[in-house]
């Protein structure tokens, strides 16, 4: 099944020739199970992507109109070998050529994180080789490090289907939460509103995710303040995110057109391009004010200094929406932030960033690793970023004179 690499063979990647010599090891595999994806790929020290694989779930899950746990994890099970098998092939190893294993133990749903875990110990046991065991946030977090030079300290933003996360990032291991989803992460609220708009009807959206759908529909918007949403928590002054009261806003409105306008169970609500748009300005409007409130909470702490650098990292699914990304560009170039995100293709799970947290983690303490107890390693459904600084961000009690962002604006 495996085929050995001699020691100098120039292998094709990214539109570049490599040569795979002893200079560029160690070269890490990466396995992430942690939501309905199966993937695998493998990376050497320098972020070149050697090989990857993956096995969408997408459109099994979407007849069902959202992930059902079970149904997510028995797809892994039948899947993560051939995932892993031609991840190895592409990249012209086999397991016994690579120097670790890493694999997303944390956090995630517990029956897809099991197969994943399950699958890295046995090719560990197997093969002789170290396990990296990976916080999938964590993973997120580090993931535009690949491309792109970025020292530390920065201010990281997370959001996705299951996470909305604000953290200052010190280190491989060393987070600090700043602020997270009291309730519904973004990505769940998209789908979940896309759902319930019926977007899927329409054959250009039939096949993308709710934020997606959201996004290119509000793109065709011809007055994106008719219709009225409520911005959440902006009378507390702290970085937490809510996106239930949104959802709820969202359902009452749609039900009232319904009923107005005496619509069949199949058909949409007129102006539904409108109600995108305007409902896409009110989430990145609220995570563009979480994330301006915990940039100047950590420069009056001093975590984030001229010495230090300003940089702002935004990953995680919810990157790859053009207008929540542009609009917290805008606002970084008006406080002088760099910003970053990783590739829209590597934003999504997949085993890419998996596999280089693997790394980082490997080069910054490789003797860890090979001493691990595979028996030691299990899954953490609910593992939580980092140490926690919710509370100082809270008693701080922060009032910002908030910068003004021409996406925002309310139009005539």
């Amino acid at each position: 099944m495996f085929r050995h690499i001699s020691a100098l063979r120039p292998v094709w990647l990214n539109k570049r020739t490599y040569t795979l010599g002893p200079t560029q090891r160690p070269y890490i595999l990466g396995i992430e199970t942690s939501c309905d994806d199966t993937g695998a790929a493998i990376l050497n020290r320098d972020g070149n992507i050697l090989s990857e694989s993956v096995h969408s779930q997408h459109s099994q899950h979407l007849r069902y109109g959202g992930i059902i746990p079970p149904i997510a994890g028995e797809l892994h099970r039948q899947n993560i070998e051939n995932v892993v098998s031609e991840a190895f092939r592409k990249a012209n190893l086999t397991p016994n050529d690579i120097d670790a294993i890493a694999v997303t133990n944390r956090p995630g749903l517990v029956m897809s994180l099991r197969i994943g875990v399950r699958y890295a110990k046995y090719l560990a046991r197997k093969y002789n080789k170290p396990l990296i065991p990976v916080h999938h946030m964590e993973a997120h977090a580090l993931t535009a490090r690949m491309n792109n030079q970025i020292p530390f300290p920065f201010l990281c933003l997370l959001a996705s289907g299951g996470h909305c996360i604000l953290t200052l990032v010190k280190g491989v291991q060393d987070f600090y939460m700043l602020g997270e989803t009291m309730d519904d992460a973004p990505g769940e609220a998209f789908d979940k509103i896309a759902r319930r708009l019926k977007l899927r009807y329409l054959p250009e959206y039939e096949w993308m995710n709710g934020g997606q759908a959201i996004e290119c529909a509000s793109s065709k918007a011809t007055n994106p303040n008719q219709f009225e949403f409520t911005l959440p928590l902006s009378q507390y002054k702290d970085c937490q995110f809510s996106f239930s009261g949104i959802k709820d806003n969202t359902r009452r409105i749609i039900e009232r057109l319904e009923r107005d306008n005496k619509l069949s169970p199949d058909e949409i609500i007129p102006d539904h391009e409108n109600f995108c748009a305007g409902l896409l300005q009110t989430v990145t409007k609220h995570i563009a004010r979480r994330t301006q409130r915990a940039i100047q909470f950590c420069e009056d702490n001093d975590y984030i200094t001229d010495e230090t650098g300003r940089r702002l990292v935004f990953s995680g699914g919810v990157a790859c929406n053009d207008f929540i990304y542009n609009t917290l560009k805008e606002l970084c170039d008006k406080l002088d932030y760099e910003i970053f995100r990783p590739m829209k293709q590597h934003c999504t799970d997949n085993g890419i960033m998996i596999a280089w947290n693997g790394m980082e983690r490997w080069l910054e303490n490789e003797e860890t690793y090979r001493n691990i107890n595979l028996d030691d390693v299990t899954v953490d459904p609910q593992a939580k970023l980092g140490t926690n600084l919710i509370e100082n961000v809270v008693n701080a009690n922060i009032s910002c004179d908030w910068v003004k962002l021409s996406s925002l604006r309310k139009k005539n």
